[in-house]
């Protein structure tokens, strides 16, 4: 007798098989994940200005709206924008707000969220010494800036471009602080301050009688010259109607303040960074139209790309309708979901008839011992040979009884008990005819 073959339970071929793509989906799944975003920081730096600076002020107002949304946003407080480059290229802070016009060649790496509003340069000084333009500021005293600060840069280049240096003016290097009280005890004849009007030293300077305001009559010379200013346009009496102040329109130079990150910035933070600033600048102001900011304009340095997305499009969808962490818990999923779903689409077409194949194929290798039973059964004709082949063939029906299939397949298992029950009548119909004959 032929040695049977030996299957295995039906139910570790299946596990077995899908086992195996299961194996295979967690395989895609490990290797989506070395695409995926890491999970944005809690916790963040902004590096800002004097903790009297709209800087200062504004950033204070974005960690209030981030921190609704699980993000914590420390405010750190400076000498002005040039420091806050630095601490951005040393990595000592996250993301900074600095004024356009002070990039450098080294500052590769950094990109511009966006630019939120104009920051014009205010330059005071005292009436008894009329300024009408800078070249009047020869031989004055001039509180440029502290160092630092965005306000020393931009004061430097313009006095140049006018002749005005060291050696035929006196320049002190100042915050806007202190040269107010400078300006204001006759200490310095003239000073330069970038900042917001909302500024209330700005305010206080505006109200004094005896110090006045210079209007840059060449406004559309100088920004020529330099595309990352602005003419922006003092109203008369717009501080203070009742006693119209100021007392006529003045023409003012305006860099715009500028959110800067360096480019390993978390894309998820950039937008929810930008959402903040929307809240705090979109409504316009003195010099800004509502809608007009934050914007992808009056950018030195390269856009961000994600913060280019948001100008273009806005918020991603599932921000504008989820939380920030669900929001971004879903955009993570999703990278790693789309290799998951394609192989799951080609194994739910491959696993089922694999399976099919594999339950089949245990039922059908029996029919090579059927078949030789068959032309055994065709050519014998001595009743011992025909016992010996009916002893096997019942051993055979025991063994395939035996044989664990699913209840679906069950028709195949009774298929092949139906054959082998065919050859037992012809194996006992011989037998019969040969036992009659005998008798006889």
């Amino acid at each position: 007798m032929s040695q049977s073959p030996n299957p295995q339970p039906s139910f570790k071929d299946s596990l077995w098989l899908y086992g195996a793509g299961v194996l295979l989906l967690l395989a895609g799944f490990v290797l989506a994940y070395q695409f995926v975003e890491p999970a944005p920081p809690k916790q963040l730096r902004i590096s800002t200005g004097s903790p009297q600076n709209a800087y200062f002020n504004y950033a204070s107002r974005y960690a209030q709206s981030m921190a609704k949304q699980g993000i914590s946003l420390e405010v750190q407080s400076s000498a002005g924008s040039v420091e806050n480059l630095q601490r951005l290229i040393d990595e000592q802070t996250d993301v900074a707000l600095v004024q356009g016009g002070i990039s450098h060649a080294e500052q590769q790496g950094l990109l511009s969220l966006g630019s939120l509003y104009f920051e014009p340069l205010w330059v005071f000084y005292r009436l008894e010494q009329p300024i009408e333009r800078l070249t009047d500021l020869r031989g004055k005293r001039i509180a440029i800036g502290a160092p630092g600060s965005g306000t020393r840069p931009i004061a430097q280049l313009l006095l140049s471009e006018n002749g005005i240096n060291n050696d035929n003016a006196k320049l002190h290097e100042w915050g806007s602080q202190a040269a107010s009280e400078a300006l204001n005890d006759n200490r310095v004849d003239a000073l330069f301050m970038v900042t917001s009007p909302s500024s209330e030293l700005v305010s206080q300077l505006l109200r004094d009688p005896a110090i006045g305001l210079m209007s840059f009559t060449r406004a559309d010379a100088y920004r020529s010259k330099h595309r990352f200013l602005s003419s922006v346009t003092l109203p008369e009496g717009v501080v203070d109607l009742t006693n119209n102040i100021p007392d006529r329109p003045i023409q003012l130079l305006a860099p715009t303040a500028t959110l800067v990150t360096r480019s390993d910035f978390h894309p998820a933070l950039s937008v929810l960074l930008l959402q903040a600033a929307t809240q705090v600048h979109g409504q316009g102001g003195l010099f800004e139209q509502p809608g007009q900011f934050p914007s992808a304009s009056f950018n030195q340095l390269t856009l961000n790309p994600d913060a280019e997305r948001y100008f273009r499009s806005g918020p991603p969808f599932l921000q504008r309708y989820m939380p920030f962490w669900a929001a971004n818990l879903i955009d993570r999923l999703i990278i790693m979901l789309i290799p998951i779903i394609t192989l799951m689409i080609p194994l739910s077409k491959v696993l089922p008839p694999t399976y099919r194949w594999r339950i089949r194929s245990r039922i059908y290798r029996w029919y090579g011992q059927l078949r030789e039973l068959d032309f055994r059964a065709e050519n014998v004709s001595n009743p011992v040979h025909i016992k010996s082949m009916l002893d096997e063939l019942s051993a055979l029906e025991h063994e395939v009884m035996q044989l664990p299939v699913p209840k679906s397949y069950a028709e195949s298992q009774y298929n092949l008990r139906l054959h082998l029950h065919l050859i037992r009548q012809q194996l006992e119909r011989k037998l019969n005819n040969g036992n009659q004959q005998a008798n006889h």
